[in-house]
């Protein structure tokens, strides 16, 4: 697969490689985010033992491991008992060389050892620690690797250097790989979202609509199936998660709506709604002027664009789609496309407010999110970090121009919204697919920014 920026990610490993002294990098996220090209780029050209774990017993993983190292350095693999030898036969020849030594699916081995961090604490402290090399462990399962590696009660809590929580891609990122104008791209990356094996998948000379029948909607195909397989991999018994991420996916935001579509009881929901933010599958929302730890209008949001198209649209058709695929595109998801579209445009939106916030062209803001209370809703709100500024921002997926009625109603919502000083300067934004009423620029303030895709395409 082609490696796609992580630039930042590159630099901070490089850094830590070309500094004195020995470096233990932590590496972990979602799966399918990339974390293991990141890894072997890394590693590159530079010299490096390359370990990724399995789900062997510990006595073959222990084996494999000291094969590795006994390859690398043209020597007779030696005979080990435990794992301590193992970290004390790589500790000798480190002593050696500068390498990188990365451990791969490292949640792998705490299954059938849980003791493997106490083992690798001795060995950091011992051996690690007087060498130039550089110690990657790598995971999927963000849970090990931020208790077992990360967390206050493991052994290896404070020798980390580093770490690298790999997310999927922003849109902004992700249009390296999109090759589709923006709009198209747009609608594009809200099929696929961030992750780059999704995005990668698809071919970009063929229209978005052979994409989605070809990558999702054939049963053959890696993506048909993948959510559930992301689900069995982390979970024993998913097929309650897979009710919450599709009542979530079809718009049951709250824990009541959400308890009310999956006929689930609130307590057992929110172990369930715990589980899966863990998991990173969703997310929860509150209103941007609220205290997230206080605040009781929590929304969630399935929190990849790929699972929200997946769960809206495969997971409630899968008998349909094994019969007529055609039939579901044409009938279900061309037209219900824009309405899920009109989310992710939100989002990228959002991009656009904080890159134009990066270059002074609004400013400064410290947060940036929805907001929401009763009936009244509005897309983008930001806040000044000293609290006398405010903006305001709607975002229209639409087919029609935007006109005046939506400056009302904007003008209308950001009265009641009820944060900062009454003598608060406020800014407005509007950000439309299909552009605007014609005078609309010349009947609004210098306090208003209008946004079409065409300036969108600029600052993004």
């Amino acid at each position: 697969m082609t490696f796609y920026d992580r630039g930042d990610e590159l630099d901070g490993l490089e850094t830590a490689f070309e500094s004195q002294g020995h470096d233990l990098y932590v590496v972990y996220g979602r799966r399918r985010v990339g974390k293991t090209e990141l890894t072997k780029e890394f590693c590159g050209d530079r010299p490096h033992i390359y370990f990724l774990a399995a789900q062997e017993t510990e006595h073959r993983q222990r084996e494999k491991f000291v094969e590795k190292v006994a390859e690398y350095f043209d020597d007779r693999v030696p005979r080990i008992d435990g794992w301590d030898d193992a970290f004390d036969y790589l500790g000798e020849k480190l002593a050696t060389e500068q390498l990188v030594v990365a451990i791969d699916e490292f949640p792998y081995l705490v299954e059938e050892n849980d003791s493997i961090p106490s083992y690798l604490q001795s060995f950091v402290d011992k051996q690690l620690q007087g060498t130039d090399s550089i110690l990657i462990l790598c995971g999927s399962s963000v849970s090990t690797m931020e208790s077992e590696v990360l967390g206050h009660e493991s052994p290896l809590y404070g020798r980390r250097t580093g770490q690298i929580d790999v997310q999927p891609f922003a849109f902004q990122q992700a249009r390296d790989v999109i090759a589709y104008d923006l709009e198209e791209a747009i609608r594009s990356y809200a099929v696929t979202g961030g992750t780059p094996m999704y995005l990668t998948l698809f071919d970009y000379e063929l229209p978005l609509k052979k994409n989605i029948q070809a990558q999702i909607l054939s049963p053959t195909a890696v993506l048909y199936n993948e959510p559930e397989f992301l689900l069995r991999t982390e979970l024993r018994s998913p097929a309650r998660y897979m009710s919450i991420l599709e009542a979530i996916a079809t718009g049951h935001t709250t824990p009541n709506e959400i308890s009310g579509a999956t006929s689930i009881d609130a307590g057992p929901l929110s172990k369930y709604l715990q589980t899966l933010r863990r998991l990173r599958l969703i997310g929860r929302e509150v209103p941007v002027t609220a205290s997230a730890k206080q605040s009781k209008r929590s929304r969630y949001q399935v929190a990849d664009e790929f699972l929200r198209f997946w769960f809206r649209f495969v997971e409630p058709n899968r008998s349909s789609i094994e019969e007529a695929p055609a039939v579901v595109y044409e009938g279900t998801i061309e037209p219900n496309l824009p309405d899920h579209v009109a989310t992710t445009f939100e989002d990228v939106c959002q991009e656009a407010i904080w890159e134009k916030i990066r270059h002074g062209e609004l400013g400064p803001y410290s947060e940036v999110g929805r907001w929401w209370y009763g009936e009244d809703e509005i897309d983008i709100v930001g806040l000044a970090p000293d609290a006398d500024r405010i903006l305001f921002a709607e975002c229209k997926w639409t087919s029609e121009p935007v006109g005046h009625a939506l400056v009302s109603q904007l003008r209308e919502k950001a009265e009641r919204v009820r944060w900062g000083p009454d003598a608060r300067d406020e800014e407005f934004a509007l950000f439309s697919k299909s552009g605007f009423v014609d005078g609309l620029a010349d009947d609004v303030s210098d306090s208003w920014s209008l946004l079409g895709l065409n300036e969108m395409d600029v600052i993004l």
